[in-house]
């Protein structure tokens, strides 16, 4: 294969329409956008307007709050753990710690943290360092012979 012989697949690549090019184009004159009105014109931001009537976004009341400053975590399911164990990707004669997590590729980052949840289930006896797990989790990972710290969680 040489430079001069690479090229899209068939249908991979579409060409522009080019609008208000002339009559023969097929979309000369006013491009496809009718005649006058509001939306035939450049710079048209119509949005959530009704038409002077009071829009559906302003006649519905505000629900809930979003809280500014709250901690997310990445989630981690006790399967997925006991799968790196079995592949070798986990040390198990150290405290996994959430570094290593994220380092053996369990999640991508860490956010504010990990939290371990008990999807899946676990046989290896692991030791593991984290800022949050669910009651299950710490009940299956002490059924198995393993032990869990959860570290406190920051001040919100």
């Amino acid at each position: 294969m040489k430079l001069n012989e690479l090229h899209d697949n068939p249908g991979a690549t579409k060409k522009q329409k080019r609008v208000a090019r002339g009559p023969g184009s097929g979309k000369g004159k006013t491009a496809g956008r009718g005649i006058k009105g509001q939306k035939s014109r450049s710079g048209v931001a119509i949005g959530g307007y009704e038409g002077g009537q009071m829009p559906l976004y302003r006649r519905l009341p505000k629900r809930g709050f979003t809280k500014p400053n709250q901690l997310r975590y990445a989630v981690i399911n006790l399967g997925l753990i006991e799968k790196f164990v079995a592949a070798g990707k986990l040390d198990l004669t150290s405290e996994i710690t959430e570094d290593m997590l994220v380092d053996a590729g369990l999640t991508g980052h860490k956010r504010d943290g990990i939290r371990i949840l008990n999807k899946g289930e676990i046989k290896s006896a692991v030791k593991l360092n984290v800022s949050g797990a669910s009651a299950a989790a710490v009940e299956a990972i002490k059924a198995a012979g393993g032990s869990i710290t959860v570290k406190a969680a920051a001040a919100e």
